[in-house]
């Protein structure tokens, strides 16, 4: 019973985290369009490496 429940509460957990992660990514979307139209190539850079962290974040969450 005790591990049926834990493994709930890790799905739970993942689903929240899962939702909190493409959050994360509408807004780095939003940030790295913006910086696409001033031309911030400094910003650009910056906005793509946390979008790959994001990704690589919520290809480990769907391989559980």
């Amino acid at each position: 019973m005790k591990q049926l429940m834990n493994t709930s509460l890790k799905k739970v957990s993942e689903r929240e985290r899962t939702a909190v992660l493409r959050l994360e990514m509408d807004y780095e979307l939003a940030t790295l369009f913006e910086a696409i139209e001033e031309k911030d190539e400094k910003k650009i850079k910056l906005c793509k490496q946390k979008l790959e962290k994001i990704r690589l974040e919520l290809v480990r969450l769907k391989a559980f």
